[in-house]
């Protein structure tokens, strides 16, 4: 029985049936960079967190106390929702422009309001906690608002790129190839 999701010319045999990579639309958003350890670690434990109250749910209501198992339930729901925020998280490109997605907000900013996306050395948060230390930042400059105001795309000690600055460059060096490809306004 052939495989061919498993062959090295499976990509090339799409190609030439005439359909689009996945690569190939440039207007879905997509993220640059693969999620760091930090984030994944933190997302996996809360999965597993969600895991074992999913399964006092199931006991609590097997016991026949239901609103106990419904609010374990809930609880449970509400950690997987917290997970899964906090995988998506991130910078998101596409040809219609750049998406910050944070945990509690999405901003969107067209290519056409985009000045410069540029690498500074400066001090940036410890995986997002008050605490800074000095580090590169992924910075914004947009036409309507002042470079000051804006917050760091991508920093060097965020939870997707803590102790992997070769990670850092490749994703600023990707997303300041979609503005220039696509920010010429």
């Amino acid at each position: 029985m052939p495989l061919p999701f498993l062959t090295a010319d499976h990509a090339s045999a799409e190609a030439a049936a005439g359909h689009a990579l996945p690569f190939d639309d440039r207007d879905r958003w997509r993220r640059p960079y693969r999620p760091g350890p930090w984030r994944v670690g933190a997302a996996a434990l809360l999965l597993l967190f969600a895991s074992y109250v999913l399964f006092a749910a199931v006991i609590i209501a097997a016991t026949g106390e239901l609103p106990g198992g419904t609010v374990c339930l809930g609880v449970a729901l509400a950690v997987i929702a917290v997970a899964l925020r906090l995988l998506r998280t991130g910078v998101w490109v596409s040809a219609y422009g750049l998406r910050r997605v944070g945990f509690f907000g999405t901003r969107t900013t067209r290519w056409e309001k985009v000045v410069a996306v540029r690498t500074a050395q400066q001090p940036v948060r410890w995986l997002g906690l008050p605490r800074t230390v000095q580090g590169q930042a992924l910075l914004l400059v947009r036409r309507d608002k002042p470079a000051g105001d804006q917050a760091p795309l991508l920093a060097t000690h965020s939870a997707d790129f803590l102790g992997r600055t070769e990670a850092f460059d490749r994703a600023a060096d990707s997303v300041e190839a979609w503005a220039a490809e696509f920010g010429r306004g």
